[in-house]
């Protein structure tokens, strides 16, 4: 078809990664892509984020500044990358191209994604093992840290175990650290990641 831009009709986005809204034409003889718009509607008010003319690249809105771009390497596609997607991001999005024919007259074609911005699904922590057990001179600086993988926000607590299955908590950090070992630090210690 002539001059006619291809996109989708939705777009689903994770929250803090990159999503791209495709928007693609074949270039024709005869036609010159004089500025290209992309416009987003939320809450009722519609606002242009990106403006591409003969002066260059223009992003409009604050929010998405360093956060946009238009592809320049091929020519008819004008898809829109944005990255570190915002739950604010949802809504319609709207592609549109103005060409130049040779007799000089405008020829104007626009086409809209709704993009929905979903957060990830929330998984539990899983807690990289560790060295299953240190031999570490006394007097020694030392240090354990717990590393988890999961939802943020994870915390972390530390803990001995003690005679009888008792657990002493030691800290509520990732790191559990000692200036100077003593040989009554030796023992064995856990580490517990929690999220939401």
């Amino acid at each position: 078809a002539l001059l006619d831009l291809s996109g989708v009709h939705q777009v689903k986005g994770t929250w803090m990664e990159s999503t791209t809204l495709p928007c693609t034409y074949t270039p024709s003889e005869g036609f010159t892509q004089q500025t290209l718009i992309w416009r987003v509607e939320r809450d009722y008010t519609t606002s242009t984020i990106f403006r591409r003319d003969d002066s260059g690249d223009h992003v409009l809105l604050s929010q998405f500044r360093n956060r946009v771009s238009v592809p320049k390497r091929s020519p008819g596609d004008v898809s829109l990358l944005i990255e570190n997607l915002e739950i604010t991001d949802s809504g319609h999005y709207t592609c549109q191209v103005i060409w130049r024919s040779k007799n000089n007259s405008l020829i104007t074609k626009e086409s809209t994604t709704t993009v929905k911005v979903v957060k990830v699904a929330a998984t539990k922590p899983v807690i990289r093992a560790g060295e299953p057990g240190l031999t570490v001179p006394a007097g020694a600086r030392a240090s354990l840290t717990c590393v988890a993988s999961g939802s943020p926000p994870i915390s972390y607590r530390w803990f001995r175990s003690a005679p009888g299955g008792k657990a002493l908590l030691l800290s509520s950090q990732a790191e559990l650290a000692w200036d100077s070992l003593r040989p009554s630090d030796a023992g064995k210690y856990y580490c517990e990641a929690e999220n939401r």
